[in-house]
């Protein structure tokens, strides 16, 4: 099974990313978790160091490096673990890069480069306003990234919400609950399909 948390930052995909995997794995099921932008890989260290201000790059070529970081996982770490048995949790995927990615660049674009990559089975997209979100990072004591900021969250939004009428296997999570009522809520979608 392929599982991807998708949301704002700040909205706690890789706190129940983490949750499920430790659940998943206390109920004798071999898990791979695994985030994008990759972080041993390459290119995941250029996107990485984008994202961080530390360079620059055009808004064409920072996808294009998603997308390229993105063939390099399925191709190394996810779709062997996929045939080696394993559930597979990614914090991050595609939907990241279209929904954050049109900001900057065309939407079709984004979504042709996407198109030969494999849907996961079922995706978790947490659902919280953008407020919280900044209170939320804030709350983190680290530094503002790339995209982190009101406006842009609420614009990255709206394109989630265009995505979720156009891929299939999408599940949208209230993430203002406690994060056990948040994890409760995953369980039961993810243990229906195991």
């Amino acid at each position: 099974m392929f599982i991807a948390f998708e949301g704002l930052d700040g909205s706690g995909s890789s706190t129940q990313s983490r949750l499920l995997a430790e659940r998943l794995e206390r109920n004798g099921h071999p898990v791979l978790t695994t985030k994008e932008p990759t972080k041993d890989s390459h290119i995941g260290k250029l996107i990485r160091e984008i994202l961080q201000h530390k360079w620059e790059a055009s808004p064409q070529a920072l996808q294009l490096l998603f997308s390229a970081d993105r063939a390099e996982h399925l191709k190394n770490i996810i779709e062997p673990a996929l045939k080696n048995n394993q559930v597979v949790i990614t914090d991050r995927y595609f939907f990241s890069t279209i929904a954050y990615g049109a900001m900057d660049v065309d939407i079709n674009w984004l979504k042709e480069m996407s198109r030969f990559f494999r849907v996961p089975d079922i995706t978790f997209l947490f659902q919280l306003s953008p407020e919280d979100c900044i209170k939320r990072i804030a709350g983190r004591g680290s530094e503002f990234e790339l995209f982190e900021r009101k406006e842009k969250l609420e614009k990255i939004w709206a394109n989630y919400e265009k995505i979720v009428e156009e891929y299939p296997n999408f599940r949208i999570i209230d993430a203002t609950p406690s994060i056990e009522e948040i994890h409760e809520e995953i369980w039961g979608a993810i243990s229906q399909q195991l």
